[in-house]
């Protein structure tokens, strides 16, 4: 069975992702998270896809997949 969640907001800053999700603000570092989103810029960063269930997030300008469960395990 598939999670699903609700994602609010997706913000970045400096290595960092913070990610809104069910509520609970999760401050995740990307160095964990991915190495194709640490080294993207602003814009890479910005542009990306909830799922429709809220399982994963795709960035297509880096082709980078992350599932939310994982961000979820890997926050700090």
């Amino acid at each position: 069975m598939i999670a699903t969640h609700k994602i609010e907001e997706l913000t970045f800053d400096n290595n960092y992702m913070f990610l809104k999700v069910d509520g609970k603000t999760l401050m995740i570092p990307l160095k964990k998270a991915s190495k194709k989103l640490l080294e993207a810029d602003d814009i890479q960063k910005g542009i990306y896809k909830i799922s429709a269930s809220g399982y994963g997030i795709h960035w297509p300008l880096i082709d980078e997949d992350l599932s939310v469960d994982n961000l979820i395990k890997i926050a700090e």
